[in-house]
C-alpha cells in the first residue's frame, strides 16, 4: 500500500528535512553554550542575552526555540537525565547484582560519577535551580534512575506493591538528593565520602 500523498511542492518536500535539522542543530548549540557558561560564571549572572552572545546568534534567533532562561536550564537538565539514564541501562544490562543494597550502591555511584564529570548538571541538580514542574517529571519513580530502581525491585527482588513502592522512592529520591548536595558541601573528599557512605546506608535500609 502506498503512503500518504503530500500536496506540498516538490521543492518544499526537499527542503523541509533540512529546515528541521538545522532547528535542532541551533537548539542543541544554545543548549551546549549555556552549559559552557554555567561552567565559568555564576548562575545568577547568566541572562538570555549572555547565552545568545555566547552562542554566536542573536536574542530573536534564541526566543524562537527557548521563551526564557529557565526553559534553557530546564532543558540542559533534561538532557542529562536522558543521557545519564541511557548510561545506566547498559550498566544495568551487564550487572550480575542480585542484592538491593549492591544495586542501589552502583546507582548512586554512577550518579556521583556523572556530576563529577558534568560540572553545568551539578550546578542546576545541587542548586535546585531546575523548575518544579521539570522536576516533578524527571525525579518520579518512573522516570529517570529511579525507573530502574523501581524495575529492580520489581522484577529482580519480586516486590509486588506499586503503590507503596512509588512512594518509598519518592521519599528516597528527595532525601538523596539533600544528602547528595550536603556530601558536595564537605571540605575534603574524606568527608564527602563519609557522608556518601551514610547515604548509602540509610537509603538500601528503607528500600530493602
Amino acid at each position: 500500500m502506498s503512503g500518504p500523498i503530500s500536496n506540498d511542492p516538490p521543492a518544499v518536500q526537499v527542503r523541509r528535512r533540512p529546515v528541521q535539522e538545522r532547528s535542532t542543530d541551533t537548539v542543541n548549540h544554545i543548549l551546549s553554550s549555556a552549559s559552557a557558561l554555567l561552567t565559568k560564571v555564576p548562575l545568577e549572572e547568566i541572562t538570555t542575552s549572555r547565552i545568545a552572545a555566547e552562542a554566536g546568534i542573536s536574542i530573536g534567533g534564541l526566543y524562537r526555540f527557548f521563551p526564557d532562561k529557565q526553559t534553557i536550564l530546564d532543558a540542559i537538565a533534561v538532557r542529562h537525565m536522558d543521557d545519564f539514564r541511557s548510561s545506566l541501562v547498559g550498566a544495568v544490562a551487564k550487572s550480575v547484582l542480585s542484592d538491593g543494597p549492591g544495586f542501589l550502591n552502583r546507582v548512586i555511584d554512577a550518579y556521583i560519577a556523572y556530576l563529577d564529570a558534568h560540572p553545568d548538571f551539578r550546578t542546576l541538580a545541587l542548586g535546585r535551580h531546575i523548575s518544579a514542574v521539570t522536576r516533578q517529571v524527571q525525579a518520579g519513580p518512573d522516570a529517570g534512575p529511579a525507573s530502574l530502581v523501581k524495575w529492580f525491585i520489581m522484577w529482580r527482588l519480586g516486590v509486588k506493591e506499586p503503590a507503596l513502592l512509588d512512594l518509598k522512592l519518592r521519599i528516597a529520591i528527595e532525601a538523596g538528593e539533600r544528602l547528595i548536595g550536603y556530601a558536595y558541601e564537605q571540605p575534603t573528599q574524606e568527608e564527602r565520602a563519609a557522608v556518601l557512605s551514610e547515604l548509602k546506608g540509610l537509603l538500601a535500609a528503607y528500600l530493602f
